[in-house]
Order: C-alpha cells, then structure tokens, then sequence
C-alpha cells in the first residue's frame, strides 16, 4: 500500500491532468450528445493537433531547461513558406524538398542555439527576435500572398491515411484493428521487460494486482482509438509520425545521458557545469531540435492546408507551451514528460474541439483555455508545495 502512496506521490501531476483529461472527455461526450467520440470526429482531433502535440515534445524540452522558445509559430510558416516555393514554383521533388525543409528548421533552431548557448542572451529575447525574424521573412518569400497547391503525395503526410481501407471486417478498417492489437502487445512487453528489470536490481514494485489494472486501461484505451479510427477511414499518417516522435523523445528523456543532462541542467545548471555536463553543448541542441521539430510541424501544417500562406503558424508556440505546463512540466525547470505533454495537448485539444461543437464563440474558448492553463500551474505549484520540493 505504501508503494501505491509513493507512486501516485511521485507521479501526481502525470496522473491529475490525465484523470482531467478523461473528465474533460466524459464532460464533452454529454454536452456535445454524443458527438465527440464519433469516429469521424476522433479521426478529426488526430488530424487537427498533431502540430500541437509535435511542436509540444520539442517544447517540453526547452522548458525542462528552464526556458521557452517564442519562435516555433514563425519557423513553421517560414518553412512552410519555403517548402511552398520549392514543390509548387520550382517543381522540386517531393522527398528532396521534405529533406531540404528539415535541414533549413534545424538551422533556424541552431541559428537561435548559438546565441542562447555561447553567446549568454537570454532565451526569451533570442527566439522573440527570430519570432520577428522568420515572420518578416515569410512575408517576404511569400510578398503576402497564399502559395497553392501542394503535390498530391505530400499532402498525404498531413490529410492521408494508411493503405488498405478497402480491408474491413464488421465494417472496420483491418489495417487499424491490427495496429491497436500490435501496439498493445508491444506496450505490454516493455511494461513487462521494466518490471522485471526493477525486481532484478531490487527496486520497489507496485503490486501486480495494481500493474495489472493499469495495464488494462491503457490497452483499452489504445484499442478504443484504434477501433473509433477504423470505423472512419483508418489509421491517418500523420498519427505515425506522431507515435514516432513520441517513442523516440520518450527513449532519449528517459534512457539516454543526453536526457540527464538536460534534466541537471533544468535542475541546476551550475551543479551540472561542475558535474562535467556540457551546459552550453545541452542548451544549443535543445534549441537546434526545436528547429527541427517545428519544421515537421510546418510541413504539416502546410500538407493539411495544402497552402504555405503567411498567417500560418499564428501563436502556435503558445499552444505548445500550454500543453506542456497543463501536462505537468514546471516553470522552473527540471520537470516534465513527453507523455505529459502529450497529455497536456490532448487537454487543449478537446477543450477546442468540445467547444466548437458547442458552438462556444472563440472569445470565449480563449478566456476558458487561458483558465484551465493557469489552474494547472496553480496545481503544480500546490503540489511541489505540498510534497516539500522547492
């Protein structure tokens, strides 16, 4: 029992922003009368967050450090910009000018790094100046007007599904059916593996009754996303790409040296200089990544138009910056998951969804997301209160 304790102790803002979110879904489910877990609508929540939720992963990072980046909104529109005039104007090829558009966000973000890193500015007036920078430049590569359309094959990253919807069983997508089987059979082996690593090295387990149980929900969760989108038209692209970033981002915050460090650096950035972390080598990558992640972003942000237009992007990094505090990463540095913010995405996400279904006026959606934004940093701050932690 006192393991429980301590595991709900130690993980209580992951877990109190993920029973929101299900209050959250329950609440629109009724309001919405039954509207919001259409397939057709889950499908649609996939489609219009996945730049969130990208965006938020590289984000999470920036603010593990302690620090924000105010110009991920105008690096996607600069490089949605860009990938515009190389596919429509210049007729690039598709796959060179997705790989040219990935190099130019990581230049940006290292652009930024570098001055951030080695030059000591403050994060904050480094990225609102490259805020101003690629916003102004967009406007110039696009002399303000919308750029269309875009190959058919690269709006499939952001608008196309898995192929193989003309397989169906009971009238659902197999393709997906099967990808929520083998997602949970994967998610149970590392679950398991981990256990039993634990029990190894001596650490302390919860109990299986209570493992169990978890494991049960997840799995009915991962099949219930996967059944709602087969029922449409199957498992969207851009759901891929998400699941991969996510994966990726969760093994190097987790398992990797390059994740402590930006922790300890977060935590205390003159203990890990002493330490032998490489302060400046972190903060530059963390600023590069950015970059590069809000070129994904940018790609598919443009695919899903299919147009690079010049307003594109607009306050984007403050969505991802408010998935990741709503997903229990802290102002001060030090703290936060990718699954959290992921979670916390997912919050902002259904709250706009819930409420346009509503019909709620968007100046009203503003005044409630700004709300539910400042109550979880509230809870963050009552809980380190709470457990001791300065």
């Amino acid at each position: 029992m006192t393991g429980i304790k301590n595991y709900f102790k130690n993980n209580i803002r992951q877990y109190g922003m993920i029973i929101a979110l299900v209050f959250i879904m329950v609440l629109f489910q009724l309001l919405t009368r039954g509207i919001l877990f259409k397939p057709m609508n889950i499908t649609n929540l996939v489609l219009q967050n996945a730049y969130v939720l990208i965006l938020a992963v590289g984000m999470l990072l920036a603010i593990i450090t302690g620090n924000i980046d105010l110009s991920v909104g105008s690096v996607v529109a600069f490089v949605g910009a860009l990938a515009a005039v190389m596919m429509v104007t210049l007729k690039v090829p598709v796959a060179l000018a997705v790989i040219i558009s990935l190099l130019i966000g990581l230049s940006a973000g290292s652009f930024q790094g570098l001055f951030i890193a080695y030059f000591k500015i403050p994060p904050f007036i480094v990225t609102l100046a490259g805020m101003l920078i690629f916003r102004g430049m967009t406007m110039v590569i696009l002399k303000g007007q919308t750029l269309a359309p875009f190959p058919v094959s690269f709006q499939a990253i952001a608008a196309g599904y898995l192929p193989g919807r003309e397989l169906t069983v009971l009238g659902l997508n197999l393709i997906a059916v099967i990808f929520g089987i083998v997602l949970s059979l994967i998610y149970i082996f590392f679950e398991f593996n981990s256990r039993r690593n634990k029990q190894r090295y001596g650490f302390e387990l919860l109990p299986l009754s209570f493992e169990l149980i978890k494991w049960t929900l997840i799995i009915i969760s991962i099949n219930a996303l996967t059944i709602s989108l087969a029922a449409y038209n199957g498992i969207p692209i851009v759901l891929l790409l998400l699941l991969v970033i996510i994966i990726i981002y969760t093994f190097i915050t987790q398992k990797t040296i390059a994740g402590r460090h930006i922790y300890a650096l977060g935590g205390n950035a003159k203990a890990a200089k002493l330490s032998g972390v490489k302060t400046e080598r972190v903060m530059f990558w963390v600023y590069a990544n950015m970059g590069m992640l809000a070129a994904v972003a940018g790609l598919v942000v443009a695919g899903r138009l299919n147009a690079a237009t010049p307003k594109a992007g607009n306050m984007f990094e403050l969505d991802a910056i408010a998935a990741c505090f709503i997903g229990g990463a802290s102002a001060s540095g030090g703290i936060g998951t990718v699954i959290g913010a992921i979670v916390g995405g997912l919050v902002m996400g259904v709250l706009n969804n819930g409420m346009s279904i509503m019909g709620v006026s968007v100046d009203w959606q503003q005044a409630i997301k700004g709300l539910v934004l400042l109550g979880a940093v509230c809870f963050d701050v009552y809980t380190k209160n709470k457990s001791g932690s300065r």
